[in-house]
């Protein structure tokens, strides 16, 4: 247990900062899950409107270091390739 008060401060933030991603990636992980069964179900309409919503939370991931910038890009990457062949 720290003892010291700058050792306490930092074990919160680490909590508070920790909870924070990991809602942040689940939700993102729910998403993708919804949009990979759009996939699989051939319905390109409906997955094209849920694209942008995926994208946008990949590049707000990205952009507060929750995931690295190049992970977002081959992930958004990835799914878009997989909508234009539907």
């Amino acid at each position: 247990m720290a003892h010291h008060k700058s050792a306490k401060k930092r074990i919160r933030q680490t909590e508070t900062r920790r909870q924070s991603n990991k809602w942040k990636t689940s939700r993102v992980r729910t998403e993708i899950k919804k949009l990979r069964t759009l996939i699989s179900d051939n319905n390109k309409d409906e997955a094209l409107k849920l694209f942008p919503k995926v994208q946008s939370l990949l590049n707000k991931l990205a952009k507060s270091s929750v995931l690295k910038k190049a992970t977002a890009a081959r992930k958004t990457s990835r799914l878009a390739s997989q909508i234009s062949k539907l």
